[in-house]
């Protein structure tokens, strides 16, 4: 077999293979990720035995941001101020007894209720209450028994927030969309070797077959 030939036959060996190892990395990447999807009203209430009330219209599946009612037993919203984007679902999660959400202030045109019944009406424990803001603008509001100890929160709805400050979303974490990194080495050492590869390749061939070649198969 002539040179030529054979470069050309390892080529495309070398292409099949590097194929095949791309195909078993996208595979990788496939069957690793996995998740669920839930959607959420526009209020979300959760109480202690795991009963869930919602309402509104929906809220499309955007963002969620989380703040601890009474974190630890203390007397404070945890962020007490956040700022998010508008459409962004916060979820309000009690750690201590006897508080609730009450709306002092909000932008015209939102309808933020807070926690359902009277302002002194409270929640203990395991409780949750979500609302999803569309409205921009800042919404103020407070624990009605623990007002005068200083509990009480802001909530900046405004385009472009939630981005820690920046403006911008975070970079996306690859392993946690469910890509391992080792599928990635793998796309780059297929594609690494097949320029390579074919570099050899072409400079053989332009610069001819050895003299000591056969000039036929034998």
């Amino acid at each position: 077999m002539k040179r030529r030939d054979f470069l050309m036959a390892a080529t495309g060996v070398a292409g099949g293979a590097g194929a095949g190892a791309t195909a078993a990395a996208a595979q990788e990447t496939t069957t690793t990720s996995s998740g669920n999807t839930t959607a959420s009203g526009n209020e979300t209430t959760t109480v202690a035995n795991g009963t869930t009330t919602s309402g509104g219209a929906s809220s499309g599946g955007g963002p969620t941001k989380e703040v601890i009612v009474g974190p630890g037993g203390s007397l404070v919203y945890e962020p007490a101020e956040l700022t998010i984007a508008p459409g962004t679902t916060v979820n309000f999660v009690w750690e201590s007894d006897n508080h609730n959400v009450v709306v002092e202030s909000q932008p015209d045109g939102a309808n933020w209720q807070g926690t359902e019944g009277a302002p002194s009406k409270t929640y203990n424990t395991g409780h949750e209450y979500s609302h999803t803001f569309s409205t921009t603008g800042t919404y103020e509001y407070f624990c009605q028994p623990h007002k005068t100890a200083g509990m009480v929160g802001t909530i900046t709805v405004q385009e472009g927030g939630g981005g820690g400050g920046g403006g911008g979303a975070a970079e996306a974490d690859p392993e946690h969309m469910g890509v391992p990194f080792q599928a990635h080495f793998v796309g780059l050492a297929t594609l690494l070797m097949m320029v390579v590869s074919l570099i050899y390749t072409f400079f053989l061939l332009k610069y001819g077959e050895s003299p000591h070649a056969s000039g036929s198969n034998r």
